[in-house]
């Protein structure tokens, strides 16, 4: 049965994080459950009662009652647990302007969470400590001769013995990895190291190019060359490559192109192939949508169980990031990446493969990362139930139970 508009309107309208995302929206939300249609009418972000009739500045989302059965639940299945990914992956259709749909995405998301009852979220429990205390990590630049031009790099590092650098998400930074550095089981035996891609986080553009009047695109030479020339500048030897969603596409990359510089490489959501339409990903880079509609779709990539405070910390750092990074991230992600006719020649006596798949991820799937280590002859996979895109960063307790077993055959 389709909830009241009278009750979706007082659940919105009691909601912060949903004002916030419906600032400035004027129009509303339509949702046709089979037979059913509800919604709600808004008005310069002020959310009141009455099921909008199709037009300007509305928002239509339709399908069978069955389809939306799922996406109610206390704890949805994966690809139902957000409506942008369910759009795509369920008879639920929308129909908006394109442009508007971007604009508004965050609040129709916190609209159909919403409807559902709520459950029991996991608790961030490492961060319960005496204050002040400082954190592990300590940081640096460190100056990289990188396509010709010369790249202030950020890293951060903690712990001792095999190296380990961390490859960050497309459009965010470091921070992802923080927790690792906490973990005493892997720094007392592995030195980590989560640097920062130029243009991203603390790392600077370079002064000696004109890269404020180019569109930014980052391209798999340029990707790859990023690990290889920090690692040549710190004297590590063979350290081991981890990376997730980009990274975890360039860590099965790097075996293949430089398995004599790696020990292992530990790909997070891997794939042989991502791809996709580059040309329609409209919101990532468009001065009428706002930072916050990246990060929110984000979101949407983590596991629902995965603790609130963690999953709106991931998000955190899309909000932040230079507007253009995302897109031009993806532009490898989708683009230029495919291992398909080379995964088969990685020689995994020459450097281990450990692959890694969240349930949640619709991105980089757990059929994705299944058949890239189908493919990759003695390549290990793990498939990591109640977890999404970013596991170290989204629910870094349950992603450690399935870490160090890899640590432990690495080490």
């Amino acid at each position: 049965m389709a909830p009241t508009t009278e009750d979706l309107t007082a659940l919105c309208a009691a909601d912060g994080e949903f004002g916030l995302a419906a600032r400035h929206w004027t129009g509303g939300l339509r949702l046709e459950i089979g037979e059913d249609a509800t919604g709600f009418t808004v008005t310069v972000g002020a959310v009141s009662a009455g099921v909008p009739e199709v037009g300007d500045g509305v928002i239509v989302l339709s399908g069978p009652a069955a389809a939306w059965e799922p996406m109610m639940l206390t704890v949805p299945p994966r690809f139902m647990n957000d409506i942008a990914a369910a759009v795509g992956a369920s008879p639920i259709e929308r129909s908006s302007d394109e442009l508007l749909w971007w604009q508004y995405l965050p609040a129709v998301q916190r609209a159909i969470e919403l409807l559902r009852a709520p459950g029991e979220a996991a608790d961030a429990h490492e961060e319960v400590g005496p204050t002040p205390r400082f954190d592990s990590p300590v940081g640096r630049y460190v100056h990289l001769q990188i396509d010709g031009h010369d790249h202030r790099v950020y890293f951060e590092e903690a712990g001792q013995g095999i190296p380990v650098l961390l490859q960050h998400t497309a459009g965010s930074h470091g921070v992802q990895w923080r927790h690792l550095f906490e973990n005493s089981s892997i720094t007392d035996r592995f030195r980590l190291i989560a640097y920062d891609m130029p243009f991203h986080g603390k790392s600077m553009p370079p002064v000696d190019k004109r890269w404020w009047a180019e569109q930014y695109k980052l391209t798999a030479e340029f990707f790859r060359s990023v690990p290889r020339a920090l690692s040549s500048a710190l004297t590590l030897e063979r350290p081991v490559f981890m990376g997730c969603s980009m990274g975890g596409l360039l860590a099965l990359e790097l075996a293949a192109e430089h398995p004599d510089e790696f020990r292992a490489v530990i790909s997070l959501e891997g794939s042989l192939r991502v791809g996709g339409d580059w040309d329609r990903l409209l919101g990532f880079w468009h001065p009428q949508v706002s930072n916050d509609t990246k990060s929110r779709l984000m979101e949407g990539l983590t596991a629902p169980t995965s603790p609130d405070a963690y999953r709106k910390e991931t998000i955190h750092a899309y909000s932040a990031g230079w507007p253009q990074a995302f897109l031009g991230d993806l532009w490898y992600y989708i683009s230029e990446y495919d291992l398909t006719d080379r995964a088969a020649s990685i020689d995994t006596s020459q450097v281990a493969v450990h692959i890694l798949s969240g349930e949640y991820d619709y991105s980089a799937t757990v059929e994705d990362g299944r058949a890239a280590h189908d493919a990759i002859i003695g390549s290990t996979f793990t498939e990591m139930q109640g977890m999404g895109h970013f596991p170290m960063s989204e629910h870094p307790q349950l992603f450690m139970k399935h870490l160090m077993p890899v640590l432990e055959s690495i080490s």
